[in-house]
């Protein structure tokens, strides 16, 4: 679940890889949300906007 808006998301969905960059990093489908590793935990999110919303003030989030 995305910690900033509620929204359900796919853990695993997140975690899939779709096809490799052409340095060959993974990519993900973005659809799926996106994640953020932050104090040696990683948290989920339903949308990038949601991510920059807990990166500009983790502990706001985290408390909750």
């Amino acid at each position: 679940m995305c910690m900033v808006c509620g929204k359900t998301t796919s853990e695993e969905g997140q975690r899939e890889v779709t096809g490799q960059t052409a340095h060959g990093a993974n990519e993900v489908d973005p659809t799926e949300g996106t994640r953020r590793f932050h104090d040696g935990k990683w948290y989920y999110f339903s949308s990038m906007e949601c991510r920059s919303l807990f990166m500009a003030n983790p502990d706001k989030y985290i408390s909750e």
